[in-house]
């Protein structure tokens, strides 16, 4: 089987792009998809994105970790697919897409900029030294004093893998403040099971546990990841989270055939 896809990245978090409209492509293999994802003896990537048909959005979006399982939803995905569907033709610049957990909309702006909303958050969990938040990936949020010489994938996994979350477990974040609304971040991803360059639900989350536990109190919040930089901008009312925006870039790398 031949397979064409797409190459998209969005602050270095980079995806397998597929136009699966015409139901094509084994959804139950997931071997396949880790072998797609195998920086080695793949395509390598994040994760691979399925792009398929849906009754009343512009499309439908289905996600997966390179691990090769199905997973929640990714926010730099998410920006990466609205420009893979304009790459198409599906979209011209606003898209309506179905994602895991929900219905999206995108706007793409000029200079490869997207803007993705996510779900409203109503839960934010302050612990002492943590705090938990869905912004449709669970997300566990820590300050921490050295950012750079912090040794991401063996504490990530430590808490990932703790007794907090139980076998689902959790994203985790490290987070160091550089400004009144700036900060910056590192992520351990589950599913990667490894730091990413960005993750776009873990910058979401990140600005709003540094808004709710008082770290600043701007509803736009700069967040420099590995990758680049993401804007998270949002509005709070009556304890809600609501109008939350992810933006970034989403960049085209390259279209490619694999014979599997």
């Amino acid at each position: 089987m031949e397979i064409h896809f797409s190459k998209y990245e969005g602050t270095g978090n980079d995806f397998v792009m597929i136009d699966n409209r015409s139901l094509f492509f084994p959804k139950e293999n997931y071997e396949l998809v880790k072998h797609l994802c195998d920086r080695r003896f793949g395509i390598g990537a994040d994760g691979l994105i399925l792009l398929e048909n849906h009754p009343n959005a512009h499309f439908k979006m289905v996600y997966y970790n390179s691990d090769g399982n199905l997973s929640s939803m990714c926010g730099n995905g998410g920006r990466c697919l609205t420009a893979f569907a304009h790459q198409l033709g599906i979209i011209q610049d606003q898209a309506a897409f179905e994602a895991v957990d929900g219905m999206h909309h995108a706007t793409l702006h000029a200079h490869g900029i997207v803007s993705l909303e996510m779900t409203p958050v109503d839960r934010v969990n302050i612990q002492p030294d943590y705090i938990f938040l869905n912004t449709g990936s669970p997300h566990h949020v820590m300050m921490v004093d050295d950012i750079d010489s912090l040794n991401v994938k063996t504490k990530g996994s430590d808490i990932r893998y703790s007794d907090l979350y139980g076998q689902a477990g959790s994203n985790v974040n490290f987070v160091s403040q550089i400004n009144d609304n700036t900060f910056r971040i590192r992520t351990y991803e589950r599913g990667v099971e490894d730091e990413t360059l960005s993750c776009g639900t873990g910058a979401t989350a990140v600005a709003i546990a540094m808004h709710a536990t008082g770290k600043t109190t701007s509803e736009q919040v700069h967040i420099w990841v590995l990758g680049g930089k993401l804007e998270v901008s949002f509005n709070k009312q009556a304890n809600v989270y609501q109008n939350v925006h992810l933006m970034g870039p989403a960049t085209f790398v390259f279209n490619g055939t694999i014979s599997c």
